[in-house]
């Protein structure tokens, strides 16, 4: 596949491997579609040609970097791209596999199995309840996870964006979610586990939506919520974002000035104009507070109460572990 479609989304873990670049495959679909088919091979041909060589060698570098001499080859449907790297590959020496039906057959697979169901814990807490802490905390220990913010790569809110690279697309996130399920579904089967722990989030996630179905399945999961005090997650919240400009800041703030409404958003804004960041967090903590609880009510859900005096991840990652099949068994 070109540069432009890897970079718009991709396999998880695939390499790129270019047998054209954007604008020469541009010129050779051109080609098969206005002209003819034999011309489009002829002038592919003329651009495959020169690269043969550099092409074996860096499929020498990738096989030697993963220790394997088998190499999986793909392009958009599993056409005439992929057929002549495999020969290439395969004349040279390396045990070559062709995906059938490309990455188009692989997107296939990821819409369907957002249907298959998947035993999980969902840990939620307000704003600042140190949820995502917890989450990598049970994991240290040994747990299945399915960090969402992490696969979104994105934190969640309008300020979940701050110090993380420019979030992917929907169709990547989708590509990366539907392989982590996969493989913590798979852990499970293998496993005495009962279930995989996952953060509770919105529908939305930055500039994307988790898909309906799995997203369906979240909400009815067993839902522990960790009520830590408002004190707390206010440190919480100031520690995590306390460091970030001004105008940054103030971007974000300004993002869900519709939803929090114009008095206490502007409020917010002259706190944070004041370096008052105690006062200015407090308000959004509040507004997010009651976006959370608002939620909750929405879907109907029943949540078993986990009341915090302090936080400690560790701690509570221990007691939750220890605690978890009796939790597991009320919340069904």
């Amino acid at each position: 596949r070109s540069p432009g479609e890897f970079e718009h989304a991709h396999i998880p873990s695939a390499y790129s491997f270019p047998l054209f670049s954007d604008e020469e495959r541009k010129i050779v679909g051109t080609t098969y579609k206005q002209v003819s088919r034999k011309d489009a091979i002829k002038i592919g041909l003329e651009y495959f040609g020169p690269n043969m060589r550099s092409m074996v060698e860096k499929a020498e570098r990738i096989a030697e970097e993963n220790k394997t001499n088998k190499l999986l080859v793909h392009c958009w449907r599993g056409g005439m791209r992929s057929a002549a790297i495999a020969w290439l590959l395969d004349l040279y020496g390396f045990e070559i596999c062709l995906l059938s039906g490309g990455y188009k057959a692989f997107r296939n697979w990821v819409l369907s199995y957002f249907d298959n169901s998947i035993s999980m814990m969902v840990l939620g807490g307000y704003t600042g309840s140190g949820k995502t802490e917890i989450l990598h905390a049970l994991e240290s220990k040994g747990e299945l996870i399915i960090d969402l913010e992490g696969i979104a790569g994105h934190k969640g809110s309008a300020f979940g964006n701050l110090g993380l690279p420019i979030q992917a697309g929907l169709e990547q996130v989708e590509n990366n979610l539907a392989i982590h399920l996969k493989n913590t579904k798979l852990e499970l089967e293998g496993s005495n586990r009962k279930w995989a722990w996952v953060e509770d989030e919105s529908r939305r996630i930055g500039n994307i939506n988790l898909p309906e179905a799995f997203f369906l399945q979240l909400k009815k999961s067993p839902f522990i919520l960790l009520d830590v005090p408002f004190e707390i997650r206010l440190e919480t919240i100031l520690k995590n974002y306390g460091s970030f400009t001004q105008e940054q800041l103030e971007n974000s703030i300004l993002r869900i000035r519709k939803r929090m409404g114009d008095e206490q958003n502007r409020r917010a804004v002259q706190f944070l104009h004041e370096n008052n960041l105690r006062d200015c967090f407090d308000i959004l903590l509040q507004y997010y507070d009651k976006f959370y609880t608002k939620s909750i009510q929405m879907h109907n859900r029943i949540p078993i109460k986990l009341e915090l005096t302090s936080f400690k991840p560790h701690d509570i990652a221990d007691f939750l572990i220890a605690s978890s099949s009796k939790l597991y068994d009320t919340g069904k």
